[in-house]
């Protein structure tokens, strides 16, 4: 019997029509028009599976020189490495092939990672899914919980939220519960920092499975790195008796993170590495597809939250839709439920156009200094709130600038609800919060996004549009509905444009009903996530496609921030981290005792800081202060402008922006007061070039604004005097067409001289 509650051959409902066509899938029919949907068609003939969308082939990132010591989920996709000089509607088609990659087979050349539709992957879902009916049959005593820290978490409470509202409406009792790092605050609030503690998260656990006598926990963190999992797969394979450990990333085992961890004993990978050996006997699980690199590097809130959504869900799902028929779960069915995620990928993109006019929508505020609202009901207001959040790490955002807020009734999602009462505005996420605190000071910069469908309270939505109206004209809708659905007329003519995503009908039986709200969900998220990526793009924040603003708030965030700066420095390990313990314990000096503490407390020194990576970058190449590498940034128009301006620009050649060597070339003229000399392209041989303390392997250009940058923040002084004296710095000068002969000597005074000795 087929997922789909129809027996082979036609099942007619309204003006639809399906006809099953065994496990490949299915053709969909318009009862009016007769016209195929061949969406479902194979799309490669070398694939194992029938896929609903194009999904790319294996490429650059799969070879196994590729960024050969970064992790998959930390690598930079080549897809998306111009991210920075995309406009809005690349953007969209960028992350919209990132997001594709999700449901990439192995290649056949170079099965070098298994991916989401392995057979393994399969079978061991369909193992864990056999788990999970055992304590649905025996629910007395039973329990499913979901974990993880940052996006993981807030993902493992969604998903909780939702298979408990499923189980209600079957009568049946909620057996699901989540446990995040930091707990409910860090839902609604940015609490990454929280996720380094390993006996944290086995303390949480040990409260919340008291007096259970099945617990089965599913710990996820893409990366395969935080402790907060790790403690607790390490205590469940402790307990097997009580526990089932099912571990949830997508690194393989042997790229699990291998440094200490300050408050256990075993390391990621060597917990990983026992949960295979374990795996043998079932009593332990890793799911561990590779789904290709993020779109932005290293940030698992983009395609690791999503594709652990699409996991768990079809897993779950699968779960209980078969143990209600006395069946077991199996990859047909498995790959039925993938399927529909396809489709919302499908659905979703096919939007384009509109997605990337909402994206200058929410950048145009943002640089107006104005503030983005996400306003969603039900699950969806809980995908508004997440994207919220994360931008404030992963872009070192205000928490004010966009945030998401939940309209609906949530008195029954959190564990302790009691944590949100009376935190303080970054705490706001209710109905309540939005009405009082953001709509009177709401003002014409303002966006606000409403999401919502057809089967939400619409009179209560377009109350609150008309409200919002008053305040300002900025508004926005992606509204969800499905085919036979629509919008009523007073309320579509309240948006001047609103992103219609159409669902086709599903026959399903009652866990239909949570499919498609499932695809809703995943597809607001890959709306919102795009929205947000490119409205920080526009603003200076990514650089190629690294987020070079984030903020450190926990040991990931340290070793990310540590590999983006010898990444666009070339400098040592050593110097590099050097220069960033600088950046984060500036005014205190840097001491012996400083580089020798335990990281916890570089973290909770960066927490208080803002734009600490940029500074360190800048600081590398000449040792300056930080005062002064704050102030370079502060004089340019964002953080990217200033390290792109900078004479180790990232990944900068000779001549690869003519604009940005013209405008160097007019800066380092007005300087200096002098012209350049000689035409010839780059230096002759034999000639020095630029010196590898400034750019390690890279050329550089020098730009006017750093040229000004040292020669007003090293006045004279023994240091400066000393600096000149051990470095002797050639400047270079790039044009156009090359780069010119002359070079640029600091000298005596802290004024610039010519030299045409070369």
């Amino acid at each position: 019997m087929s997922l789909w509650s129809f027996s082979s051959g036609d099942k007619q409902i309204g003006k639809l029509k399906c006809r099953q066509r065994g496990p490949e899938g299915f053709v969909w029919l318009n009862r009016q028009t007769r016209q195929r949907d061949h969406s479902r068609r194979p799309c490669q003939a070398q694939k194992r599976f029938h896929h609903v969308i194009e999904t790319p082939e294996p490429g650059k990132w799969e070879l196994s020189g590729y960024e050969a010591a970064v992790p998959i989920t930390e690598k930079s996709n080549p897809l998306t490495q111009d991210l920075d000089k995309a406009n809005a509607e690349k953007i969209v088609q960028l992350l919209g092939q990132c997001d594709a990659e999700i449901f990439q087979e192995e290649g056949q050349a170079m099965p070098a990672y298994q991916q989401l539709y392995n057979e393994s992957v399969l079978t061991t879902m369909v193992q864990v899914a056999g788990k999970v009916q055992e304590v649905l049959k025996e629910p007395d005593g039973g329990l499913v919980v979901l974990s993880g820290g940052g996006t993981s978490g807030r993902m493992a409470f969604l998903m909780s939220v939702s298979f408990n509202q499923l189980m209600k409406g079957l009568g049946q009792k909620p057996l699901y519960t989540y446990l995040i790092a930091g707990g409910d605050r860090s839902v609604v609030a940015s609490g990454e920092g929280t996720e380094d503690s390993a006996l944290h998260g086995i303390e949480e656990l040990k409260k919340l499975a008291a007096g259970k006598k099945r617990v089965i926990v599913t710990g996820i963190s893409a990366g395969l790195s935080e402790p907060f999992v790790v403690g607790q797969m390490d205590y469940c394979m402790d307990n097997t008796a009580v526990f089932l450990p099912v571990l949830v990333g997508f690194n393989p085992v042997n790229m699990a993170r291998n440094g200490p961890i300050e408050d256990w004993s075993s390391t990621f990978w060597q917990v990983a590495e026992r949960m295979q050996k374990m795996q043998e006997k079932q009593e332990a699980f890793v799911l561990n597809p590779a789904v290709r690199p993020e779109g932005l590097s290293g940030s698992s809130r983009m395609k690791g939250g999503s594709a652990t959504k699409i996991l768990l869900e079809t897993l779950l799902l699968a779960a209980h839709k078969t143990v209600d028929r006395g069946i077991a779960a199996s990859q047909r069915c498995l790959l039925e439920i993938l399927r529909t995620f396809e489709r919302a990928h499908k659905v979703t993109y096919s939007q384009s156009s509109e997605i990337a006019t909402l994206m200058k929508q929410v950048s145009t505020s943002l640089e107006k200094k104005g503030r983005v609202h996400l306003v969603g009901w039900q699950t969806l207001g809980i995908i508004a709130v997440m994207d919220g959040v994360e931008c404030i790490h992963n872009f070192g955002a205000d928490f004010r600038d966009i945030r998401g807020f939940l309209i609906g009734d949530h008195r029954d999602m959190f564990n302790q609800k009691a944590e949100l009462i009376n935190q303080g505005p970054q705490f706001t996420f209710s109905q309540e919060d939005f009405l009082t605190s953001i709509l009177p000071s709401l003002t014409e910069i303002d966006t606000v996004i409403f999401i919502f469908t057809p089967d939400d309270n619409l009179t209560e939505v377009q109350t609150l549009v008309e409200q919002v109206k008053e305040k300002t004209s900025n508004i926005q809708a992606p509204a969800h509905s499905t085919v036979g659905q629509s919008l009523r007329a007073p309320l579509k003519k309240l948006f001047p444009s609103i992103i219609n995503i159409m669902w086709p009908l599903l026959f399903f039986e009652y866990e239909g009903n949570f499919i498609q709200k499932f695809q809703r969900e995943l597809s607001t998220k890959w709306v919102l996530n795009t929205v947000s990526t490119e409205a920080h793009v526009l603003l200076g924040k990514i650089l190629q496609n690294h987020m070079l603003d984030l903020r450190i708030g926990n040991s990931k965030l340290f070793w990310r921030a540590l590999a983006l700066l010898q990444r666009f420095s070339g400098q040592s390990k050593a110097r590099c981290i050097e220069s960033l313990l600088q950046a984060i314990h500036f005014p205190q000096p840097l001491t012996d005792e400083i580089p020798a503490a335990p990281i916890s407390r570089h973290i909770h020194a960066a927490q208080e800081k803002e734009q600490v990576i940029p500074v360190a970058l800048l600081s590398l190449p000449f040792r300056c202060s930080v005062p002064a590498a704050r102030a370079c940034v502060a004089a340019a128009p964002s953080v990217c402008e200033a390290v792109r301006t900078a004479p180790a620009g990232p990944g900068r050649k000779r001549g690869a922006d003519p604009r940005e060597g013209r405008a160097a070339r007019g800066a380092v003229k007005r300087a200096a007061g002098r012209r350049e000399t000689g035409p010839g392209r780059g230096h002759s041989p034999g000639e020095p070039g630029p010196p590898a303390a400034l750019g390690g392997a890279e050329d550089f250009l020098l730009s006017g604004g750093l040229f000004l940058f040292l020669t007003q923040w090293f006045p004279p002084s023994p240091a400066y005097s000393d600096l000149r004296n051990k470095m002797n710095v050639l400047f270079w000068k790039g044009d156009a067409q090359g780069v010119s002969r002359t070079r640029y000597v600091v000298g005596g005074g802290g004024v610039p001289r010519a030299d045409s000795g070369l």
